[in-house]
């Protein structure tokens, strides 16, 4: 299933952080912007399967995938085999200067796998936040109108224009504005929260557009299919359907970011595959090539091609040491059919958080698809959030050697984000550890802290 050869087994030789880590921290914080956090602060010097190895020999389980990036497992022996062949051959020319063959290969699959049969053209970027970016370039360019529509707990990068269409303030944007303009924001569809089915969300969302802005002067609808750092929120089915299809009634280009849900993570190879929807431009990273840094948007070719030569591109966008991954990455994806391994992952942190979820009602919400889920943690008799148990969850679990990751606009949610190599094994005792979390934490200590 890929990665060196390590052990799948949870050790812990030191308390975490041990000495050496520790000393990496104090390092890391003479060296690098504070601005540049941390989850755990341990110093990994290898990493497999679903195990991460620090440099105290401690051997923690990883339910994070480097934020959903390594879902073939880290250092897959296919990726670094492509990687090192590449490296052999040349490191750079830039593609905008001299091409080469690697680029043009990834443009070719992402055009075959991606949703729809229409003609299909692709550009690649190094980050999520600049595929994003750039698809909002094309389809001003395409449709000669400027606003864009994003959603309520959305988040699309943390360059300017992403962080205005990113909605949670602390940390991604206080303090860094002023923001671009004709960016607008409309509700999105959270079942735990408001209730309503996918066509009734979905209209509330269009009066809106149409109130507030206006199909005519609407260049796109970005949206994430199930959104990552919002808190793993997964629309009311009709929902997205809905929008896609106003979009495309009203000449607005529909597009999804999938830079997190995206390769095989949620139990397709793409979430929209899910209710058989066909964006415009899909956005890609993350999981795209094995850890390398690479990005893509793949859309309507008359979309795509509406820039000018010149328009598109950028120094390093489409590495050609992250080409020769991604082939390697997606090429793994299919043979392993590691969808199908992400709905088996699902299955299991269903299992595991609805017989918690039955004696502890502060698991309010289990939500998301595949290898990509989340509890919501509420207080006690409420739909409140909780963030003070959640962050003391997850300190738990780091202490205990596993690696998880919060998330939510209330930060309530921790979120589960396995590789899709990890062994059942393995994450189920991921998973009780996590649940020790939540048994280590009494409901009485968290109700008092809430009144105090």
């Amino acid at each position: 299933m890929g990665g060196p050869l390590l052990s799948q087994r949870r050790n812990l030789v030191t308390e975490i952080p041990g000495p050496e880590s520790q000393t990496l921290m104090r390092r890391k914080k003479a060296a690098v912007a504070a601005g540049v956090g941390h989850v755990v602060p341990v110093s990994i010097v290898a990493a497999g399967g679903g195990i991460l190895i620090d440099v105290d020999g401690n051997s923690l389980i990883d339910l994070g995938s480097g934020i959903a990036v390594t879902g073939v497992g880290n250092s897959a022996p296919a990726v670094v085999e492509a990687i090192t062949r590449q490296a052999q051959l040349f490191t750079h020319t830039c593609f905008t200067v001299t091409p080469y063959d690697g680029y043009v290969a990834v443009a070719e699959k992402l055009n075959s796998i991606t949703p729809g049969h229409h003609e299909k053209r692709t550009a690649l970027f190094n980050t999520g936040s600049e595929a994003v970016e750039n698809s909002i370039k094309m389809a001003r360019s395409f449709t000669n109108k400027h606003a864009v529509v994003v959603f309520d707990h959305a988040f699309h990068g943390r360059t300017n224009l992403t962080m205005g269409m990113t909605a949670k303030n602390v940390p991604y944007k206080n303090g860094f504005g002023p923001f671009a303009p004709e960016i607008h924001r409309v509700p999105t569809s959270y079942p735990f929260r408001d209730g309503l089915g996918g066509v009734e969300a979905a209209d509330i969302a269009l009066l809106q557009i149409d109130r507030q802005i206006g199909a005519s002067n609407l260049a796109a609808i970005v949206i994430e299919p199930i959104q990552g750092e919002g808190g793993f929120i997964e629309p009311a089915r009709g929902f997205l359907p809905a929008l896609c299809e106003w979009a495309a009634a009203n000449g607005v280009v529909f597009i999804l970011d999938e830079v997190q849900t995206g390769f095989a993570r949620t139990g397709d190879l793409f979430a929209a595959d899910d209710e058989s929807l066909v964006p415009d431009l899909i956005v890609t990273g993350k999981g795209i090539a094995g850890g390398l840094p690479l990005a893509a948007v793949t859309g309507r070719a008359e979309i795509m091609n509406s820039p000018r030569p010149g328009g598109i591109g950028g120094t390093f966008a489409g590495n050609p040491i992250s080409c020769a991954a991604a082939l390697a990455t997606i090429e793994t994806y299919e043979k392993d059919d590691l969808a199908g391994r992400a709905r088996e992952v699902g299955t299991i942190i269903d299992e595991v958080f609805s017989e918690l979820g039955e004696s502890d009602d502060r698991i309010g919400d289990i939500r998301g698809r595949g290898a990509m889920k989340a509890i919501e943690i509420v207080h006690s008799g409420s739909t409140d959030p909780n963030p003070l148990l959640t962050g003391s969850v997850a300190a738990f679990a780091a202490q205990h050697g596993v690696v998880v990751l919060t998330c939510g606009t209330y930060g309530n949610v921790i979120r589960f984000l396995p590789p899709l190599t990890i062994s059942d094994d393995l994450l189920r005792e991921g998973l009780r550890v996590v649940v020790d979390g939540f048994r280590a934490n009494s409901q009485s200590q968290f109700t008092d802290e809430r009144n105090s």
